[in-house]
């Protein structure tokens, strides 16, 4: 069996956990504990070390599922996990903008360490003081259309979203392939 390691990454909150435990086939194997610091005003529960789930696109393929913490003092973690992927996903919540410079850090760190295909997903499109998806993209320093990754709006917690944002990265993967025949 192929299996196709993505990991999923991005700032607290910005829908990891959510997204791999709305499209994973099997019970999603998480590290999430109390949090006990100033985040514990946004969310109860943070991922520590990943969350890990899979789903089956072929008879004999599979996406191994790898979610990173979303929080500087785990990025530990974001090493490890980077390290063994063919692909990634930054998501990046379109309502906070004091988090898109922490999403530039994010691919800062992870295009350090690997040059494997990636995409922005951008999660809470749907609220209010959402930024549009344009504006999200020169926020993260992508001003060049034809250089940028893929950009596109993912919601977390719906199934036919998440898998369009599954379908992307994997066709971006496959044409990494074939450039470098």
């Amino acid at each position: 069996m192929e299996i196709l390691r993505i990991v999923i990454t991005g700032g607290v909150g910005a829908g990891k956990s959510s997204l791999i435990r709305t499209i994973s086939e099997i019970d999603v194997v998480d590290t999430e504990k109390e949090v006990t610091d100033e985040l514990a005003e946004m969310k109860a529960k943070t991922t520590v070390a990943m969350d890990f789930g899979r789903i089956t696109i072929a008879a004999n393929q599979s996406l191994h599922l790898y979610g990173t913490p979303g929080q500087t003092r785990f990025d530990f973690m974001w090493d490890i996990l980077i390290r063994k992927a063919q692909a990634y996903i930054l998501l990046v919540a379109a309502h906070r903008p004091d988090h898109f410079r922490y999403g530039r850090k994010i691919v800062k760190f992870m295009n350090e360490r690997v040059q494997i295909p990636y995409l922005i997903g951008v999660t809470h499109t749907d609220c209010a003081d959402a930024w549009e998806l344009e504006d999200v993209a020169l926020a993260l320093g992508f001003v060049d259309e034809t250089t940028r990754p893929p950009l596109l709006a993912v919601n977390a917690t719906e199934t036919a979203s998440v898998k369009e944002a599954l379908m992307a990265i994997v066709l971006e993967l496959a044409k990494s392939c074939q450039h470098q025949l």
